[in-house]
């Protein structure tokens, strides 16, 4: 019995590394120096609006995109690939957006949102990335279905409730 479960904690050991990165924890961005994603502060969340755009979806790394709002541009870091793609984030690009998350000052100059909520304005379609305390969506487990009700947020409306998307998945 001993000689079979060694092989499969030796294959568990093997693949804990790869959840792991695929979690992101604690990477600090090398052009922001934002650690991500646990870089976001409840203390700093505020709301900006405008018309999204340069939408990057990258290897490794958060989905990003910009937000032209009044005369500041800011850098939205959303989420993992894979969590924005079981979001279908892919319409945000060309609409006009609302976010809601933590807003921060990068080494390079930069305005950053840590995202915890974007609303796509005229579709009142909300992707949800953090829950109230600020913690990732895609690190809760056994999550099915849809969270009601937004977080408290302004940007609760009619259509906000969709939280977790397609299904929220959580971690891989």
């Amino acid at each position: 019995m001993a000689r079979a479960v060694l092989p499969l904690l030796g294959l568990l050991f093997l693949f804990a590394p790869s959840a792991a990165a695929a979690d992101e924890r604690g990477v600090v961005l090398p052009e922001s120096g934002i650690r991500y994603p646990d870089g976001f502060d409840i203390n700093t969340v505020g709301v900006i609006r405008g018309k999204a755009s340069d939408v990057a979806i990258p290897e490794k790394g958060p989905v990003r995109f910009r937000v032209a709002s009044g005369r500041e541009t800011y850098t939205v870091l959303a989420s993992p690939p894979w969590y924005w793609n079981d979001l279908n984030g892919n319409g945000v690009d060309g609409t006009t957006v609302q976010v809601r998350g933590s807003k921060t000052l990068g080494k390079d100059g930069n305005l950053y949102v840590i995202a915890q909520e974007v609303v796509i304005l005229g579709s009142n379609r909300v992707l949800v990335f953090r829950g109230e305390d600020g913690s990732p969506s895609w690190r809760v487990s056994g999550l099915n279905g849809e969270r009601k009700g937004g977080f408290g947020s302004p940007m609760r409306g009619e259509g906000a409730g969709r939280g977790m998307g397609t299904g929220g998945r959580g971690r891989r």
